[in-house]
């Protein structure tokens, strides 16, 4: 497992586990990030990460992104 931070530019991954507090945990679902669920990192700038997630494209920032485990 290694956080979303370090995934391959267009390579898709699968959400392993989400980590953080619950309140971020509820976040990131809320977003489309759940365990399971396929996620492919788009870009990335200036430490935020751009993803696409269940058909939609979404901005995480470089600490959320670490929270997300693939």
């Amino acid at each position: 497992m290694m956080p979303l931070t370090l995934a391959e530019v267009g390579e898709e991954n699968i959400i392993r586990r989400i980590g953080g507090k619950q309140e971020v945990k509820t976040h990131l679902e809320n977003l489309g990030f759940v365990v399971g669920g396929a996620v492919t990192v788009i870009n990335a700038i200036g430490g935020n990460v751009i993803v696409n997630v269940k058909d939609s494209r979404i901005a995480v920032s470089k600490e959320m992104a670490q929270k997300i485990m693939i």
